[in-house]
């Protein structure tokens, strides 16, 4: 396993990690996407949060292994006057075919690395009420802030109630 931060992510990164995304939204994680869904909006994502890369306002890290993109997790920094303490969590994805083998927790131990790294000393994040994600993140320290029900459609169609989480670092 090998986790890194890419700064200027290639063609085949981007590629890899549409394909990363599309397991995880057919594998029931509740991130933005709904069941089918098309390549395009998938890119159009990728793209999105590569051009925040090149910005500067989105660390993107990527985990490894056998020189396959496994897993993933980006930190939106907060560039707020009122705001520059602090990052969101997006996207904490682990291929289907690699769970149960610590990766999350690797890349969640990365994140907070680089949100430090990056002067950032609260990290938030929203998740799924009750899912493995929101178990993963209250295993490695996360406090919920409150769920909000019906804030997200699941890949079913269904409304599924949202956790906010934060962690002081």
């Amino acid at each position: 396993m090998h986790i890194s931060r890419i700064d200027r992510p290639t063609v085949s990164e981007l590629a890899a990690l549409e394909v990363l995304l599309r397991d995880s939204v057919e594998n029931g994680a509740s991130v933005g996407f709904i069941l089918p869904v098309d390549n395009q909006p998938l890119r159009a994502y990728w793209q999105g949060v590569a051009n925040e890369v090149r910005d500067g306002t989105c660390i993107l890290l990527v985990l490894t292994e056998d020189g396959i993109i496994a897993g993933s997790v980006q930190l939106d920094l907060c560039m707020k006057p009122n705001g520059m303490h602090r990052a969101e969590l997006r996207k904490m994805l682990v291929h289907s075919r690699y769970r149960r083998r610590g990766f999350g927790r690797a890349l969640m131990a990365a994140a907070e690395t680089v949100a430090r790294d990056a002067r950032r000393r609260l990290i938030v994040l929203d998740t799924e009420s009750r899912s493995a994600g929101q178990q993963l993140y209250g295993a490695v320290g996360y406090q919920p802030a409150g769920e909000i029900p019906n804030y997200a459609r699941g890949n079913d169609g269904g409304f599924l109630p949202t956790t906010f989480m934060y962690k002081e670092l």
